[in-house]
Formats: C-alpha cells, structure tokens, sequence
C-alpha cells in the first residue's frame, strides 16, 4: 500500500439512535447529533471554524445554522448534491483544513422524512419541461422507476439476475439484525417478519416498480448524524483514534443521447479518489455504498472497480458481502437504507459506520479493519445524479 498524505481525519461521529423521533425538527436533531459528536472528538463548539451543510434545515442554510449552533466559522459550504453532499463535504473539508483555511469541520444533518409523512420514490414529475425535467417530467416517471430502469437495462445488457440483486438485501439484512438501532428501526416503522432474509424472501416479495420488490427498497424513515473533521495537529488530541481520509474523488452524471445508464458518476469519481490514496479496490475492507435500492449497490460495486462493468452479479454471489464473509469487503455493516435508515439523503450515515469500523466500534465488526470506502449517490441513477467516493484509513 503506498503511503498516503494524512491532511484531515474524521474525530468525532455520532448518529441519532432514533429512525421515528416525533417532536424534533431537523434543526434541532442536527443540534443535538452536532454536540454529542464534538463531545465525542473531545473538542467544544468554540473549536468549529468550517461548517458544511446541504439545506436540508430550511433556507439559507449556512446562516441559519451557524446562527443556530452559535458558531462563527470562517468557511461556510453549502453544497447540495443529494445523497452524496456529505462525501462532498468531507473532501472539501479536507482541501480547506489542508489549505490552511480552517483547523475543524462540522458536518451535520438532521430529516424527519417518516414522521413527516414524506414518501421516498413515489413522487411522479410533472409540470411544464424544462432542461432539468425535460426528459422525465412530462412522462410522469417516478424516482424509483428511473431506478427500476437501470436494474431491466443491467439484465438486458449483461445477464443480471433478481437472485444476484437479492444478494445485496440479505447481506445488509444480516448486518441489521446485528445491530440494535436497526432492529428498534424496523419495529419503530412496522416492519413485518423481522429477521435475516433469504434470496427466496427477497424475491418472493411484492413488486414494487418491476423488476424491484420490496425487500430491494429503502425504508423510509427519520435520522440525524453529524461528522467532525479535524487537521492533524487538532486530530493528535482528541478523544478518539483519527480515521484518516486519504482519497476523495467528485463527479456528476446525468442523461445523454447514446449514454450508458447502467454506469454512474462513481465511474469518474472512483478513479480520482483512489489514484489520491495510491491503493486498489481489493484492498478494502469495508464498503459503505448508498443502498436506495439494490441496482444502486450493484452498478457502484462495478464503477469503484470491485469488478469490471456487468460482472457485479457473479461478483456479489454467494453472501460475498457479508462481514464474516473473508472475500469481502464487508458492504453496509450498520443494516443500511434497507434496513437501518433512510432518511432522504444518506450520505453522512455511510461515513459513520466507515469510521465507526476503523474504530473498532461496528456491531458487525471486521476484524482488523484498516481500509474503508464511503461512496454517496445523490439525485437519481439513470438520470441527474452525483457521485461522491471517500477513501479513508486507520492510523
């Protein structure tokens, strides 16, 4: 493994145990994730000078949000780009700590998608067609369809099966029951059944938006979480291990004449993230990809490089994925969007249970876990979406 530059690590998480958290506005969850995360690094909120947000707490959010923490930071990046802000956010922490700019990064997010009573997937578009909707707006496709669409195409295309898909569900489903907070999850939102699936109960639930059934969907749910990135001099004192980001790559994809939509942005982001970080995809030990649905999981395998374009299938066979699976890496370990939450956008979940595996503190622990992906996906797969890939390391 080449050496890496060590110019920002991740000192501080926390994650809202709550996935149904009625009373509490995203303002105030991303509050309290914030406080217990900085009190997790050792550090208080005088120490923030970087604050890193994507909207989801109402308008002009840099404002709002220092104002309301009390902070006064001298860099504020309100990037949004979906799901994958959060991985955004963590690379531009990491050039602003490198460049000087700033000592400590907030990161923070706070949904109540769930108790709000707000549907992922199902909205159909409409309207009048402008150059953002043009080419889904006036058919009334839905968010899940676009998907939906990529899963046909990846069959058509390389011989993709539901039982290869399914793979994805059962390995995250394993993860979750391992983990309480995902289990509480699923009764707090009257999941049925709730235990480790088979293939066979993958596919033998309802059809949702052809060819994806239910067990291959997000929950819905509420959540909150917040990151604290931090220079190497303000790592070294903290209360934690740093977990090192090593590599970070950024791109955007969206629909073409002739395109490819069972490739994504992470195809162009991937790339840049591990030449950085001067190591291979199968030298990874965990990795925390954006779980809306299944396809999701499968055509991001393929773009990081686990395995060359339409090979995904064969590749996730046989519980591949699972934490105690030696071939690895260990995919979701938290229970992920299907399992454990989501709440609308669930970039920053992806970089706690990645840093929470470089700690030793997973509760499907890989033994002696010393590398770790967080890949985002924002936006929608085979339309507009972003990709954000950050590599991290253990000290």
């Amino acid at each position: 493994m080449a050496s890496q530059s060590r110019d920002a690590a991740i000192v501080g998480i926390y994650e809202l145990p709550e996935r149904k958290v009625d009373g509490l506005s995203p303002l105030q969850i991303k509050a309290e994730c914030a406080a217990k995360a900085l009190a997790d690094a050792g550090l208080g909120w005088s120490d923030v000078d970087a604050l890193y947000d994507a909207g989801e707490g109402g308008g002009f959010s840099g404002l709002n949000v220092a104002e309301y923490f009390g902070i006064h930071p001298t860099v504020i990046d309100t990037t949004g780009v979906g799901g994958s802000s959060y991985e955004f956010h963590a690379a531009h922490a990491r050039t602003d700590i490198a460049a000087g700019r700033a000592k400590v990064g907030l990161l923070t997010y706070g949904s109540t998608q769930a108790s709000a009573s707000r549907h992922t997937g199902t909205a159909v578009g409409g309207g009048s067609p402008d150059p953002g909707s043009n080419m889904e707006g006036p058919w009334g496709q839905t968010l899940i369809s676009m998907y939906a669409m990529a899963a046909r195409r990846h069959m058509h295309q390389y011989g993709t099966t539901s039982a290869q898909l399914a793979e994805i569900s059962t390995a995250t489903r394993a993860h979750a029951m391992r983990n309480p907070q995902a289990v509480k999850a699923m009764e707090d939102l009257l999941f049925q059944n709730i235990r480790e699936t088979t293939i066979d109960d993958v596919l033998s639930s309802r059809m949702i938006a052809d060819p994806l059934r239910l067990l291959e969907c997000c929950m819905v749910s509420d959540g909150g979480g917040a990151v604290v990135i931090a220079s190497p001099e303000v790592a070294r004192t903290c209360a934690k291990p740093p977990v090192w980001i090593i590599g970070a790559g950024e791109a955007t994809q969206y629909q073409q004449s002739g395109g490819d939509i069972t490739t994504s942005a992470g195809a162009q982001s991937a790339p840049i993230a591990f030449g950085q970080a001067g190591i291979r995809p199968d030298e990874l030990d965990i990795a925390m990809v954006y779980d809306s649905f299944s396809i999701t999981v499968m055509i991001l395998l393929e773009d990081l490089g686990f395995c060359a374009k339409g090979e995904g299938g064969a590749w996730v066979e046989g519980g591949r994925l699972r934490w105690d699976n030696p071939n690895g890496p260990a995919l979701n370990t938290d229970g992920g969007g299907l399992s454990s939450n989501h709440p609308g956008m669930r970039g920053i979940f992806l970089l706690l249970e990645a840093a929470r595996q470089l700690r030793g503190e997973s509760t499907s622990q890989v033994e002696g876990a010393k590398l770790a992906v967080a890949h985002g996906n924002g936006g929608q797969l085979a339309g507009r979406h972003s990709g954000g890939t950050i590599l991290l390391a253990r000290d």
